[in-house]
């Protein structure tokens, strides 16, 4: 063996037994221990550190905190140990009672998230950190084969990752009960109220045993929030990491004022001339989106739009397109990109802002994730002004705007805002975060 070979040898051996350290500290079995050695996992982030411990203790949990910041695993690792310590004795005292040479699987824990993309992301975290133990987990969501789906269901199974949509259909079907559930987790909470899931998640609660542990995990945190972790949670440990509705320290938010009608000149010469790979642009509405992605592809910058207009086959296409490079720029609509999960994504464009500005947050932390450095590019025409104070306020600070030169805003043009974000609607808002400030 080579000097070169024995050093990285030794630091290998140096990196497994650090990640040994860390992680042994929160009590995880050696099967999972080996698991995130293997996958390269080095020491607990922040929200593992907190979170894992709280489940395993059996503990309710409320926790903050942004995409990118290993929350997954803070929810899935110690559900996996929970399941897998108890699962040979459960199956076995079932078999018996039952008289039974084989016994259904009951789900013992459900992951609730918004969107298709995003269970999928779930489903295949859970799949590489269960594989060294018995636990099973399966998945759910709308679009696809719910004939297929209830076969798997019916084979039994630990874990169930769904949409609440499908969730329902299946309930209402027959194809699972839930009536020995354990473990409730929403992940992304916030966008599940944002999406209008609100009956369908107090349709599903109703049908849940009421002795069971619940997890939420959201983004960010409002009224709605605090209201449903009210008749969901029972005594829950408040876990947050970092402030609160803010963006990830590593992504740097850059503000270019420009004319409406010249984003799309400025956002191509942003992309050719800084020969930007790999682009998430962020649009409100589908057509817009899919003009854009258009536009682009005439311009030489290979793009396609991405949002809940294309099938799920479709949209699994383009996503692997993205992530494999052969797309340079992805055109998306909020609720279709909350799933999107890119360690290496660079840049987020946000081509119009949001009219919710905690979307803003959600948005720009598609970048930035897992410690690396981002960029996210917000474009900002004189319409969209009252917007970006919005966005600053939850925030809580300024991001100052800038020219590029050859694209000044004209002045002299007339403003033309739009209804669903005038200013009115600004001031509505404005005066519900004061009467909410003002409750506290």
């Amino acid at each position: 063996m080579s000097a070169s070979d024995k050093a990285l040898s030794s630091s290998r051996s140096v990196s497994q037994e650090q990640a040994l350290q860390g992680f042994d500290s929160l009590s995880l079995i050696p099967e999972l221990l080996q698991t995130l050695t293997e996958l390269g996992y080095q020491q607990p982030t922040p929200i593992q550190q907190q979170g894992i411990p709280a489940v395993l203790e059996g503990k309710d949990i409320m926790a903050g905190a942004q995409t990118g910041s290993g929350k997954t695993a803070a929810f899935a690792l110690p559900i996996i140990q929970k399941l897998a310590a108890s699962l040979t004795d459960k199956l076995e005292s079932k078999q018996a009672t039952e008289g039974k040479s084989a016994a259904r699987k009951p789900i013992r824990a459900l992951v609730l998230t918004p969107t298709r993309e995003l269970a999928l992301q779930v489903h295949g975290s859970f799949n590489q950190y269960a594989r060294l133990t018995q636990v099973t987990n399966a998945l759910v969501y709308g679009g696809v084969s719910i004939e297929a789906q209830a076969k798997t269901l019916s084979e039994g199974v630990d874990i169930l990752i769904a949409t609440p949509g499908r969730l329902l259909d299946h309930l209402r079907r027959g194809s699972l009960t839930l009536d020995e559930l354990e473990l409730l987790v929403f992940d992304e909470a916030d966008r599940m109220l944002d999406m209008g899931f609100k009956d369908e998640i107090d349709a599903l609660v109703k049908q849940l045993p009421q002795s069971r542990q619940t997890l939420l995990f959201s983004a960010t945190f409002d009224e709605s929030i605090y209201e449903l972790s009210k008749t969901l949670l029972r005594k829950p440990v408040m876990i947050e990491v970092g402030e609160r509705n803010a963006a990830a320290v590593e992504i740097e938010q850059r503000v270019y004022a420009v004319d409406s009608d010249r984003k799309l000149e400025l956002i191509t010469q942003l992309i050719s001339a800084g020969k930007l790979e790999q682009v998430l642009i962020f649009s409100r509405k589908k057509v817009a989106a899919d003009k854009l992605a258009a536009n682009l592809t005439k311009a030489g910058i290979t793009s396609q739009a991405f949002h809940g207009d294309l099938s799920q086959g479709a949209r699994e296409k383009v996503l692997q397109q993205f992530k494999l490079g052969e797309l340079r720029v992805l055109v998306a609509t909020d609720v279709a990109a909350r799933g999107i999960d890119i360690v290496e994504l660079k840049y987020v464009v946000n081509y119009e802002l949001p009219y919710k500005a905690e979307d803003y947050v959600h948005r720009i932390g598609r970048t930035g994730r897992a410690g690396n450095k981002g960029v996210a590019i917000t474009l900002l025409s004189r319409e969209d002004e009252h917007l970006l104070e919005e966005v600053e306020v939850i925030l809580d600070k300024r991001l100052p705007q800038q020219w590029l030169e050859g694209f000044e805003p004209d002045f002299s043009k007339p403003v033309e805002t739009p209804r669903k974000g005038g200013r009115n609607a600004h001031k509505q808002r404005a005066k519900k975060r004061a009467l909410r400030s003002s409750r506290k």
